[in-house]
């Protein structure tokens, strides 16, 4: 899953709130050519959301973010989602998805999370809020001493669509993650030709730069 996670330079970061948009959410981003999506557990619409995308495209990458409790992750794994997301790093909570043979991907924002991640397995990392944190210039700095061993980041917070391709070019950075391309406004208004068209822009920025092989 690692490595398929790593083909997809976007993840569409998503908050939902009725799970009915689940379905016509996850065919906007198809359209707009993106097979992957977190969801974040910060609704109550969460769990059937995903249970929904799952079920209606298989084809999708179906992933849950912010999962920050115990009752969170087992609902991620009952729910058959391919990957978590955390803004933070919980050994547990990296413990519990290692268990169940799932890919999490915790949060980072410290020399000393990154080397705590890399202890419990993790080779693919959030750097959250990647904006707040310092921008570009400190995950640079940072990830410096850790780039061989093979590790791998997703910033999120403070990404968009005017400077993604910053993050991209960066070596470490094998994907961004953000909310721009389907905000919880916009899907409650249902502009889902609104949202096809962002994705669009998105995946034709990206294009844009040469990636990295993830192997």
């Amino acid at each position: 899953m690692l490595e398929e996670l790593l083909k997809r330079p976007v993840i569409p970061v998503i908050v939902i709130d009725d799970a009915n948009d689940a379905e016509p959410l996850a065919e906007a981003l198809l359209k707009g050519g993106m097979d992957v999506i977190e969801v974040t557990c910060r609704t109550a619409a969460a769990p059937e959301a995903l249970r929904r995308i799952k079920k209606a495209f298989p084809e999708m990458l179906v992933g849950a973010g912010t999962v920050v409790t115990p009752e969170q992750a087992q609902m991620c794994i009952d729910a058959g989602v391919s990957f978590g997301l955390a803004p933070g790093l919980n050994p547990e909570t990296i413990k519990f998805f290692n268990q169940h043979q799932t890919l999490f991907i915790p949060g980072v924002m410290t020399p000393s999370e990154i080397e705590a991640g890399l202890a419990l397995g993790c080779k693919m990392l959030k750097f959250f809020p990647a904006g707040a944190a310092g921008g570009t210039n400190m995950l640079k700095n940072m990830a410096a001493p850790y780039v061989s061993l093979g590790v791998k980041f997703c910033p999120t917070g403070g990404v968009n669509l005017d400077n993604m391709n910053e993050w991209l070019a960066l070596p470490v950075v094998s994907a961004i993650g953000g909310t721009w391309l389907a905000t919880k406004q916009q899907i409650a208004d249902k502009q889902w030709d609104v949202i096809t068209a962002q994705v669009k822009a998105a995946v034709a920025k990206a294009a844009e730069l040469s990636f990295k092989n993830p192997a």
